[in-house]
C-alpha cells in the first residue's frame, strides 16, 4: 500500500503565516503538523512508501524538512509543478497527478497535510479490509452540529456505507463530517481519472468527488475517536496549539 499526503495547497486563509511557508510545516506543540501524520503512517505495516505532494513554490522547504524526518517508511516528495493559488491542481488533481507520475498500482491511503488526529489508522484500515470496501473515508463526529457547516456532512446506512454527502451545507442535518482521509483500492484508482475527465468536475474539493463516487461504488465510512483538527484558518490553528493531544 502507498500513502499520499496532500501538501500542495497555498492556504490563503492563513496568510501571512503561509504566504511564504507551507501550512503542513507550521508547528503545533513544537513539531510540524505533517510530522504527526508521518508518525501515524509509520505505524501501518501495510504501507511501504509515503508520497508527499507539494508545489514548486514550497518544494525547497519540504526538501529541507524531509532531511530532518525519522520514519520507518520511505518518504518521496512530488512537485506538482504549480507556482501559485491560481494554477493549483486541487486535491483531486494532485491525487491523479501522483498516481500517474508514480505509476501507482497499489491500494492508496490519502491524508490531508493539515489534518491533526489522534485516532488509529490501523483501526480504520482493519475495518476497510473486514468490509471489503473499494473505497472508504474517515469521519469525525463533532460536538456541535452547527460547526458541521464548515465541512462535508455525511449520512451512513446500517452497513456504514455513505448514502449522503453534502459539502458545507448552510443547515447541516448531522454532526458527522468527513476528514480529509481516504482509502482507495487499487482496482478503483482509475475512477479518479474518470471523474476528472467528465465536464465541470471540481478538482479542488475532495467532497465533490466523494459525492460522485458514492453513486458508483460502496464507500465505507469509519468514525474516528479521539481528537481531530482541520487546520483551515488562524482560529483552528490556535485551538490546536492549545488543546491537541497526540
Amino acid at each position: 500500500m502507498k500513502a499520499l499526503i496532500l501538501a500542495a495547497g497555498y492556504a490563503t486563509r492563513l496568510y501571512p503565516l503561509t504566504k511564504k511557508y507551507p501550512k503542513p510545516l507550521l508547528e503545533v506543540k513544537g513539531r510540524p503538523i505533517i510530522n504527526y501524520i508521518i508518525d501515524r503512517l509509520g505505524l501501518v505495516s501495510d504501507i511501504n512508501e509515503i508520497y508527499v505532494v507539494t508545489n514548486s513554490k514550497f518544494i525547497l522547504d519540504f526538501r529541507k524538512w524531509v532531511r530532518t524526518v525519522k520514519s520507518p517508511k520511505k518518504i518521496t516528495l512530488v512537485d506538482d509543478l504549480t507556482k501559485d493559488n491560481l494554477d493549483r491542481l486541487g486535491a483531486i488533481g494532485d491525487i491523479q497527478f501522483v498516481i500517474k507520475k508514480k505509476k501507482i498500482q497499489e491500494d492508496l491511503l490519502v491524508v490531508g497535510g493539515d489534518n491533526l488526529f489522534s485516532g488509529s489508522l490501523q483501526g480504520f484500515l482493519a475495518a476497510v479490509k473486514k468490509n471489503f470496501a473499494p473505497a472508504a473515508l474517515g469521519l469525525y463526529r463533532l460536538k456541535h452540529k452547527n460547526d458541521a457547516s464548515r465541512y462535508g456532512v455525511v449520512k451512513l446506512d446500517k452497513l456504514k456505507s455513505v448514502i449522503s454527502f453534502k459539502e458545507k451545507p448552510k443547515h447541516p442535518q448531522s454532526n458527522l463530517v468527513a476528514m480529509c482521509l481516504y482509502y482507495i483500492a487499487k482496482d478503483y484508482l482509475n475512477l479518479i481519472n474518470t471523474y476528472m475527465q467528465a465536464e465541470k468536475r471540481k478538482t479542488d474539493a475532495t467532497g465533490s468527488y466523494i459525492a460522485w463516487l458514492k453513486d458508483k461504488v460502496d464507500v465505507y465510512g469509519y468514525v474516528f475517536s479521539g481528537s481531530w483538527f482541520d487546520i483551515g484558518d488562524h482560529k483552528y490553528l490556535n485551538t490546536a496549539k492549545e488543546t491537541f493531544i497526540k
